[in-house]
């Protein structure tokens, strides 16, 4: 139990009786919603629902504040720019230990519980893993008893919503707040000045220091708090996601508005509004790095005025921050965060350069999350300086002290002081978000061992060498709340009934289920609740696609962002050598097979939208073949998110985690596909590694090149057009789609797409195909003994306890952040 745990008030708990509850549901229905029973729709009933559960969540939330304050304890501060929260309100009602209780209140109004939540959106706060490790991490924090706040931006459209037209994706807006948001508290009072541009002038003569400075910025907006309450399992605390919405300081300027110009009057309205509209707006032109930019900095310094705020008001003393909070920053987002403390720090609160550098290392850890150089921000010196002018400055006061310790007490040469300078000289000068992270905080962390372990041999080699102990790893895990016990109660209920409900409170108990994979009665009961998720699953795909799909067959599924490490495209080919071998050898007694893919590509990533369209190309062709019809079909499944990926994942056999050795971080899709019973086809990457350690390595079908390997191969040189050239499969495959067989209205759609595989190969999608493909028929012998096959699926679950993002918070809670 957290230090701050045993001064929690007690909170006066509300009553759980059914039929209490059910006049509380008809009077919110009457007063709040303004409408009789009678009259009430379904979205009336889920309005009512939520406000009557909500109102048991606030008990909690006010009491976990009050009691955080009281204790004068340490709180977490975790910055992200993505909190892929999904749906809530079945998320509220299972940790506060309510479901059957609200679903027989609710029945007994005839209201069904499981239509009306099917109403509530998902929040379009992120957009793949980033966002959702985010979210599990809230939920979890709350759970082991950690006082923390989320902070993020809360965006009006998000990422956006994807369609499919004539199979190339379509970005539309999100509108989830186009009905509000019955989970969200503004906070009018936690509103910040957030400036962008203007001038720097040296501070007044107060005894600040040399390094303050006084900024005038030109562009100023408001920053705004809207609070929502996260949960944790069984209620013990709920902590606050705080999301941030601009609003301009004067809304109309009213002078041009009645001179006729009606739209200049808008102008800062529309700027403001632009901040929090979209997630990762395009960033292919200056005007969205600059947006983007824009909006780093704006949650950032909002965040920032809002924790130090916080601290000098409970404890007084600004020197004792790192003493009171723990600043997590997620990825490097908001790594700009760095050079606003130390703002704040020299400017506002007039310490000294060397003391507020101290606090500021003390304060920040960092989490990174990719060894991918576009994924570790880097931004162009002139937009830099233009938008933050007194940023600039402090980045570059930082970078000197940086430079000069390793020139001067480590004997850095100068490739070694380019490696960790926080300027980029090549090119263009740019600053280094991850390398700026990584200077200001005293914690820099990877999220599986594999990646941990390349961050120090790659982009971070030369920090590694110059602060050896900083670098530590916490591999990602997944709350089996939502990706167990809320996603699958049909599973959760069998495995309750095998071993108990110990796991409910601590998932490692789950590996006494391992005992059951050789009881036949139990794999007969197992293998019954994966064919009723996967005929949910085939319903709802006949609904949304008009897709007619065999519950018994093998579901192969790949649902993640689209991105070519992650080798969608790996997968698409094997699809179509299958179907030719399946056309070239009716005799052969094929395994019927459903493959499913789904995620959105970055609206200006040309080549994975291309691997979009090339899905829907290859699905139409295969699906509407005669010869290959219940042995083969194809789908990509628009709009995944969160709510539908707590469909497919329980429903999935066969689980893709198939990118490049050696690019995938670490991966929490790999963790809830194997929680719920599929098995994992996947390269030695990420927390496959450590996944297969805990499953055991007979569990799992791993193929491919090693990340030493594939290292190896891009720095020696790799011929893919010999090993294309050398595989029949592989070469009908790509002269089939580079030819056009998929796309007869423009033959040369894949042209490129298959000549890149054919000139370097860099995802090394050629080098690894046969063995991937001889994987796959290995996995199609074992899936003919099911009675072994459900022996490793249930071996699987057991084995996955360890990947609980309990256990992770409770790793950074101990060891980052000093705080259980």
């Amino acid at each position: 139990m957290n230090r701050a745990s045993a001064a929690l008030p007690k909170p006066a708990l509300r009553g759980t009786d059914p039929a209490e509850l059910a006049g509380e549901i008809i009077e919110r229905l009457t007063y709040r919603i303004g409408k009789n029973a009678a009259a009430a729709k379904s979205h009336d009933w889920l309005a009512a629902t939520i406000l009557v559960i909500r109102d048991r969540v606030i008990d909690r939330w006010i009491a976990s504040t009050e009691g955080t304050y009281q204790a004068g304890g340490k709180r977490v501060y975790y910055l992200s720019l993505e909190f892929l929260i999904g749906r809530l309100m079945r998320d509220a009602i299972s940790n506060l230990g309510l479901m059957d209780e609200m679903r027989e209140a609710l029945s007994s109004l005839g209201v069904d519980i499981d239509l009306i939540r099917e109403l509530e959106p998902d929040a379009a706060l992120g957009n793949g893993g980033l966002g959702r490790l985010a979210a599990c991490f809230m939920e979890s924090l709350a759970s082991v008893d950690v006082p923390a706040y989320g902070y993020g931006i809360r965006y009006v459209n998000g990422m956006f919503r994807q369609e499919i037209s004539d199979g190339w994706q379509v970005e539309l807006p999100e509108t989830w707040l186009a009905h509000g948001n019955p989970w969200e508290f503004e906070r009018r009072e936690a509103s910040y000045e957030i400036g962008f541009g203007g001038v720097v002038d040296l501070a007044a003569a107060d005894g600040s220091g040399d390094h303050a400075r006084s900024w005038k910025p030109q562009d100023r907006i408001i920053a705004t708090a809207f609070d929502t309450p996260v949960v944790g399992w069984r209620g013990t605390r709920v902590n606050t996601l705080r999301l941030w919405t601009a609003q301009p300081i004067d809304p109309i300027l009213l002078d041009a508005f009645n001179a006729g110009d009606h739209i200049g009057a808008l102008k800062e309205s529309n700027k403001a509004e632009a901040l929090t509209r979209v997630l990762y707006p395009a960033d292919s032109h200056q005007a969205g790095q600059e947006l983007r930019l824009r909006q780093e900095y704006f949650f950032s310094s909002a965040s920032l005025q809002d924790i130090v705020r916080r601290h000098v008001q409970y404890f007084g003393d600004i020197r004792t921050l790192p003493d009171k909070a723990a600043i997590q920053l997620n990825d490097t987002h908001p790594a700009v965060s760095v050079a606003e403390l130390m703002r704040i720090l020299i400017d506002l609160h007039n310490l000294d350069f060397d003391e507020a550098w101290d606090i500021t290392r003390a304060t920040f850890g960092y989490t990174n999350h990719t060894l991918l150089p576009e994924a570790l921000e880097s931004w162009p010196i002139h937009l830099f300086e233009q938008l933050l002018p007194r940023h600039m400055q402090l980045v570059y006061a930082i970078n000197a002290k940086l430079l000069i310790e390793a020139r001067r007490q480590h004997g850095f040469d100068d490739a070694a002081i380019s490696a960790i300078s926080l300027i980029d000289e090549g090119g263009e000068r740019r600053v280094r978000m991850g390398n700026l992270a990584f200077a200001g905080s005293h914690s820099v962390n990877g999220v599986s061992a594999l990646h941990t372990e390349l961050m120090k041999e790659t982009v971070f080699a030369g920090f590694h060498r110059l602060y050896p102990d900083r670098i530590n790893n916490k591999t990602n895990g997944i709350t089996p709340r939502r990706w167990l016990m809320q996603c699958n109660p049909e599973l959760t209920t069998l495995i309750r009934e095998a071993i108990g409900d110990a796991f409910l409170d601590d998932t490692e108990k789950l590996r006494d289920l391992g005992r059951f994979a050789d009881d036949a009665a139990f794999r007969e009961k197992f293998a019954a609740v994966k064919l009723a998720k996967k005929v949910a699953l085939s319903n709802l795909l006949r609904e949304r696609m008009g897709l007619k799909i065999d519950p018994a067959a093998l579901f192969d599924t790949q649902i993640k962002r689209i991105h070519e490490y992650k080798r969608q495209l790996l997968n698409i080919i094997e699809a179509v050598a299958l179907y030719d071998q399946i056309r070239s050898h009716p005799e052969r007694d094929w395994v019927p097979r459903v493959k499913l893919f789904g995620g959105k590509a970055a609206p200006s990533y040309h080549n994975a939208k291309l691997i979009i369209k090339l899905a829907n190309d290859v699905a139409r062709v295969i699906n509407h073949d005669p010869a290959v019809q219940g042995l083969l079909k194809v789908a990509f499944v628009p709009n995944y998110n969160v709510s539908l990926a707590e469909m497919m994942m329980p429903a999935a056999d066969l689980s893709e985690q198939i990118s490049t050795a050696g690019m995938e971080a670490s991966g929490t899709g790999n963790m809830k596909f194997a929680l719920n019973g599929a098995l994992t086809i996947g390269t030695l990457d990420g927390a496959n590694v450590e996944m297969r350690d805990h499953v055991g390595a007979e569990n799992i079908m791993i193929f491919g090149l090693t990340a030493d390997q594939v290292g190896k191969a891009r720095a020696e040189g790799h011929d893919p057009r010999a090993i294309i050239e050398g595989s029949r499969e592989l070469s009908q495959a790509l002269h089939a789609i580079g030819g056009g067989v998929f796309s007869p209205d423009d033959r040369d759609r894949y042209k490129n797409l298959v000549a890149g595989l054919y000139d370097h190969d860099w995802f090394m999608v050629a080098a690894d195909f046969d063995s991937y493909a001889a994987k796959q028929r290995e996995i199609d012998t074992l899936w003919g003994d099911r009675a072994a096959w459900n022996a490793m699926a249930i071996r699987n679950v057991a084995g996955m306890g360890w990947f609980s993002s309990d256990r992770t918070i409770r790793q950074y809670a101990s060891e980052i952040w000093g705080v259980l």
